[in-house]
């Protein structure tokens, strides 16, 4: 029998200047010059103290991370998590990791396997269904001598991610919750979305995994050639020709199946988890946040405007999501 559909649904208080209650513009916005331009300034001090790590994921996979310490450190460490052809330098990574050094967390900003310049280090291609990487990144970051509390916050593909990893039985005992922004919830719906919706996003991903591909030929002269499938630029096509050849599925539905977090997957949460959705969020449709498993442990907070991992109040102030990431760890700390 199919578990119970997730009540635990709250409306949240954010309300964008009028000209911003276009879930477009609040999708697109944080990545153009303006706000992109404004965002890399404030963040110019975090990036240049940043450490680089390399974290051993177990199986031979090896990830890359960027850590900075808070100047009035309160003994509690934030780990980013960026989504699809993101990194940890993707502006939404930046800004959350200001709100949060600012309020005495250290920060670990980690990259996906081939995100950022990291295309080089695991021989293996990426997929999203490599939850090994990341629940083996917790682990290395919780090992680490001196390590404290870690409070997760991921966007889109990384909010499923982490949250997914939440749901695993090896998750480090010192992990104290888990916040997700746009998760991605059915991949299905998603990719739906991104076909029925504005050939924008389409074109924008088709775009970004293409030059991904070709830096991973790069890197691997000779073990990769990814020419012929990226000419279709049909971002359906592509998947399906990548999972078959270079995945364990046998075909795309499976692959899709196989990072939905919809159903029973969420039910062996083992900390607190949240989710921030806006209704009008162009890539992951609003109705599937009810198909969620019901458990005390998850609650979320639903908005009528901020499109995908937008959440902007005006142009140049500070994200809702960024202060809701915040309020949350909190909570999580007192518990």
């Amino acid at each position: 029998m199919p578990p119970l559909a997730l009540t635990n649904i709250e409306a949240a208080r954010f309300r964008p200047q009028a000209w911003l209650r276009n879930a477009h513009l609040q999708s697109i916005l944080p990545s153009l010059p303006p706000r992109r331009s404004y965002t890399r300034y404030r963040a110019r001090a975090l990036r240049r103290a940043a450490q680089p790590w390399l974290l051993d994921c177990g199986a031979g996979v090896r990830l890359q991370a960027w850590h900075s310490s808070s100047a009035e450190p309160r003994g509690r460490t934030a780990v980013l998590l960026h989504g699809w052809e993101g990194s940890a330098d993707s502006c939404y990574v930046l800004s959350l990791g200001i709100r949060l050094l600012a309020a005495g967390y250290d920060l670990v900003r980690l990259n996906l396997r081939d995100h950022g310049d990291t295309h080089a280090l695991n021989h293996g291609l990426f997929h999203s269904c490599l939850l090994g990487d990341v629940s083996g990144a917790l682990r290395a970051i919780a090992a680490r001598p001196g390590a404290a509390p870690l409070y997760l916050a991921g966007f889109s593909l990384g909010g499923n991610f982490l949250l997914r990893a939440a749901a695993e039985p090896a998750l480090p005992a010192s992990v104290a919750g888990v916040v997700a922004i746009s998760p991605v919830l059915e991949p299905a719906r998603t990719l739906d979305a991104l076909e029925d919706g504005s050939w924008v996003y389409h074109d924008y991903f088709v775009n970004k995994w293409s030059a991904s591909l070709r830096r991973k030929q790069r890197c691997w002269p000779g073990d990769y050639e990814f020419s012929a499938r990226m000419r279709s630029r049909d971002l359906r096509r592509m998947t399906d020709e990548l999972v078959r050849a270079h995945t364990d599925f046998s075909d795309m539905a499976s692959y899709l199946g196989g990072y939905a977090i919809t159903g029973g997957r969420l039910l062996t949460l083992g900390v607190p988890a949240r989710i921030l959705a806006a209704v009008d969020d162009p890539m992951i449709p609003p109705d599937d946040l009810a198909r969620l498993a019901p458990t005390a442990l998850l609650q979320v907070a639903r908005t009528a405007h901020g499109g995908h991992c937008g959440f902007l109040t005006s142009l140049f102030g500070p994200a809702y999501c960024d202060q809701y990431v915040l309020e949350q760890f909190e909570h999580f700390s007192a518990r």
